[in-house]
């Protein structure tokens, strides 16, 4: 028994140490799916602006309606099933969109548009916590490359949703939302498949906690003040990425006087740029470490910001993708970092840090959406331009990692 025990402890940390790319890419290609079919309900906001008469306060409470659903199961979901995975939970998660999608073709009503999309952030708030496990599970130990895999699959759907919105939606109306419901057919075929893995691999999520999480431990208190400078950072990054995804095309309406469809494509541009920059953001904490990404993707992107309300159309695209890629590294870091203060909590970890950056996501756009009503949208994007200064703060996060050279 002792040597067949030795035998498990030498093989199945090795199994650990190989990356399965195929499990990686199939998760990010879903995240592509999911945040695709997500973005699409911002990207048609003036086209509901217009068909249901909504101020920007409402627009805002359609957002938080939709962020809320998608950020409060999410601690719950990681919780639950870091004591109890749920392999199966991926495909169902994703059904909750397909149910959403198709409501929010048929909507008649303010009220039934609030409901289509929080059944759409249920699917949501299923999807990410179990994903980031399977991405960590098949990470071979390299977790920034597999978070960022794994998140540019969301950005790049992210990115993908108001090109669908300018192609199909503005065209032919909010009823050709139900084409795009196909993705979510796509993505429940390809994360059944994905579930049946993870159930085959679920050995693997306890060897990975004794060979990755052996690391000195740091006090609780500085564990505490390190989740809390983090969570700091996430809302200052969410509350600009807010003001970016549901605001950005009326901003360049109403400053520059261009229609709808085009302000989509400028969209596009910024989200396009989020996604690039995704991938840059976890081979570069792997190397360098989290903290240095972190600080460099949300404080050194403040002189971009600053400058953004200011200029011409040009230069406002330009800067808009410039402030995309370097602040669309962030995330990933963030993530990252945090499993690492805490190991083996990273459904709990991911549930948290994608639930608050949804629900940050979605008070920023209820509170923006207030305030440019009370003003104008103009003066949020000068106000909201200050955010990424609040990136000072990464100097106190203490350091738990080498830099890989």
């Amino acid at each position: 028994m002792k040597a067949a025990s030795e035998m498990s402890l030498a093989v199945e940390p090795a199994a650990v140490q190989k990356t399965v790319y195929p499990i990686l890419f199939t998760i990010a290609f879903t995240h592509l799916l999911n945040d695709m079919m997500q973005s699409v309900i911002p990207a048609v906001y003036p086209l509901i602006k217009e068909q249901f008469s909504l101020s920007f306060t409402e627009i805002g409470l359609t957002t938080l309606t939709f962020q809320l659903t998608a950020s409060l199961l999410q601690p719950v979901v990681g919780f639950y099933t870091d004591k109890k995975p749920l392999p199966m939970s991926l495909a169902i998660g994703m059904s909750f969109t397909l149910v959403g999608l198709i409501l929010l073709s048929m909507a008649n009503s303010f009220g039934m548009l609030l409901v289509s999309v929080a059944l759409v952030g249920m699917g949501s708030s299923v999807f990410h916590p179990e994903s980031s496990r399977v991405a960590q599970l098949a990470s071979g130990g390299r977790k920034g490359l597999a978070q960022s895999i794994f998140q540019v699959g969301g950005n790049a759907g992210s990115a993908l949703g108001p090109l669908l919105a300018a192609l199909i939606v503005m065209p032919y109306g909010m009823h050709s939302v139900s084409w795009i419901s196909v993705a979510a057919v796509l993505g429940i075929t390809l994360l059944w498949q994905v579930g049946k893995w993870y159930q085959k691999h679920l050995y693997l999520k306890k060897s990975k906690a004794v060979v990755h999480d052996a690391r000195p431990a740091l006090p609780k208190g500085k564990i505490v003040a390190a989740i809390g400078i983090l969570l700091l950072l996430i809302f200052s990054k969410y509350f600009y990425m807010a003001s970016m995804t549901s605001y950005f095309t009326f901003f360049l309406i109403d400053k520059f006087h261009i229609d709808a469809q085009q302000s989509q494509l400028y969209l596009f541009a910024f989200l396009a740029a989020v996604a690039v920059g995704t991938i840059a953001g976890g081979p570069l904490g792997d190397r360098f470490g989290r903290k240095v990404v972190i600080w460099f993707s949300i404080l050194g992107v403040a002189p971009f910001t600053l400058l953004l309300p200011y200029v011409s159309l040009f230069w406002t695209v330009v800067l808009a993708v410039i402030v995309g890629a370097i602040i669309a590294s962030a995330f990933s870091a963030i993530l990252v970092y945090a499993t690492d203060l805490v190991p083996g909590k990273v459904g709990t970890i991911a549930g948290l840090f994608f639930g608050l950056a949804f629900g940050m996501g979605g008070l920023g756009s209820a509170v923006l959406g207030n305030l440019a009503d009370h003003t104008s949208i103009g003066f949020v994007f000068k106000l909201c331009a200050f955010l990424p200064l609040i990136g000072i703060v990464t100097g106190l996060l203490p350091n738990v990692e080498h830099k890989k050279l």
